[in-house]
């Protein structure tokens, strides 16, 4: 007998659904991603959103650099050590887990976002992942830990192959919308450029 249709549609969806263990796998198969990036801060008080768009580069064994192109240059750097931030060309502001310790406890947190990693995530969040089929995806973090519990209600990811989209909602009733595109995989290792910025900052 041969098996029905929707058996068949079934058990394709089985075995094309997406975990949370795939996802960081997928990740970690990309030691590089180069990505434009659009912002949109809506805040309570102001009638109209705060944008900002620019590029960013998450590298799997060096860290993460942000550039803000507009409406101003802000250039961050996040790494295992230390976070480097230079706004509009200032002297840059150097932050460590020794002298802001909540402040790099966040920053820290946002290599876990980008690559999805589990151990860390479920240390500081309760998880909510969910496969929207098509190898989609989407996973909302409910913070569990302080000073982020503080801070954030929820935290909602969502993406395919890469991630795509980030939505921060904190507890004054403020959001985040944080949307990737133009991902690109090559070069596959940091230029020498991209690998001084990470030495030197």
């Amino acid at each position: 007998m041969k098996p029905s249709l929707l058996l068949l549609l079934l058990l394709s969806s089985c075995v094309n659904a997406v975990t949370l263990d795939e996802l960081q796998q997928r990740f970690t198969t990309q030691p590089v991603v180069r990505a434009h990036f659009e912002q949109v801060r809506s805040i309570k008080e102001m009638a109209q959103p705060l944008r900002s768009q620019g590029e960013m580069i998450i590298a799997r064994d060096a860290g993460l650099l942000w550039d803000q192109h507009t409406p101003f240059p802000m250039q961050l750097m996040l790494n295992d050590t230390r976070m480097v931030q230079a706004v509009n060309g200032q002297a840059p502001q150097v932050i460590t887990a020794k002298n802001n310790p909540q402040m790099f406890q966040f920053n820290h947190l946002l290599r876990a976002l980008f690559q999805a990693d589990r151990k860390v995530l479920e240390q500081n969040f309760r998880i909510d992942f969910s496969d929207r089929g098509n190898g989609q995806w989407a996973l909302r973090l409910t913070p569990v830990t302080t000073p982020l519990d503080k801070i954030f209600a929820t935290i909602d990811l969502s993406g395919e192959r890469y991630l795509n989209a980030i939505h921060l909602n904190d507890k004054q009733g403020d959001s985040t919308d944080i949307t990737f595109s133009q991902h690109r995989l090559t070069p596959p290792t940091l230029t020498d450029e991209e690998r001084k910025r990470f030495a030197s900052e």
